[in-house]
């Protein structure tokens, strides 16, 4: 795990050090560590767990993302969850608030300047015993922007490490973008599968309230919770105003589900 080795900003938040800021490049991510204070982790895992109350699910926008890593047979009790909820700051106004925290766009704006514009952001949740991978992927493989320099903001409510589905990277895979497969048993993910070599990954493991970082084309992946624990995340994917799409050609526009964050003239 590395180090984190902050300063402090005008907001007295923790703001990267030239030596984070050369190493997020060189290594595609960056675990940055805590920056949220006890009293807000407390209110955001009160809102997160309302979120995904097992009443709510039906009425919010929830999906399963879990399938099995290997070909056997597995019986209803096996049933693995990843739950994914989109977007969810259109949906909960603390959510909302939080992708406008000073401490984290301080850290951003180290890394992509001072424009900050929201691509999106959602939730991802492993519960205890059962929580189910994600696989090895790059995030503009599915997203396709350009330029290709987003950068993502993984936050955790719950100490996390790689038991309970901390995040893990490979250090220099966002030089290039590389070709995926769909996953199997999936029509929504993608996967690398044995092209990736899982003794070079390395594990973020945080403290609650603590975020990593890590560039759109860095290779990452989540491991099985199989903890008594709870795994409580959410992802906040930042980019700069000018970001196109690939598919489209045209500019992201700046809207209620793509606000300017942060603006500096």
């Amino acid at each position: 795990m590395q180090s984190a080795d902050n300063s402090r900003g005008e907001n007295g938040y923790k703001t990267l050090t030239q030596t984070q800021v050369a190493r997020f490049w060189e290594d595609g991510f960056l675990v940055v560590g805590k920056v949220l204070d006890d009293d807000l982790i407390e209110a955001m895992r009160a809102e997160y767990d309302a979120e995904f109350s097992p009443a709510r699910r039906a009425e919010q926008p929830i999906r399963n993302l879990a399938v099995f890593e290997d070909d056997h047979d597995h019986g209803e009790d096996d049933e693995q969850e990843m739950l994914q909820f989109m977007q969810i700051s259109e949906h909960n106004l603390q959510f909302n608030r939080l992708t406008y925290h000073s401490g984290i766009l301080d850290i951003i704006e180290d890394l992509i300047g001072p424009n900050i514009q929201l691509f999106h952001n959602q939730a991802l949740y492993k519960p205890p015993r059962h929580g189910g991978p994600i696989f090895w992927h790059q995030d503009n493989a599915y997203w396709r922007c350009l330029p290709a320099n987003l950068v993502s903001c993984w936050l955790t409510l719950d100490d996390v490490d790689l038991s309970n589905g901390a995040m893990q990277f490979i250090p220099g895979s966002h030089l290039r973008p590389m070709l995926h497969d769909q996953a199997q048993g999936s029509d929504v993910l993608l996967d690398m599968g044995k092209a990736v070599d899982d003794s070079q990954a390395v594990v973020g493991d945080l403290p609650a309230g603590g975020i990593t970082l890590h560039h759109c084309q860095t290779l990452h992946r989540t491991a099985p919770n199989t903890t008594d624990r709870q795994r409580r995340a959410l992802a906040i994917h930042f980019m700069t105003p000018g970001t196109k799409s690939a598919r489209t050609g045209e500019t992201i526009p700046v809207n209620f589900s793509h606000p300017m964050l942060r603006m500096r003239v």
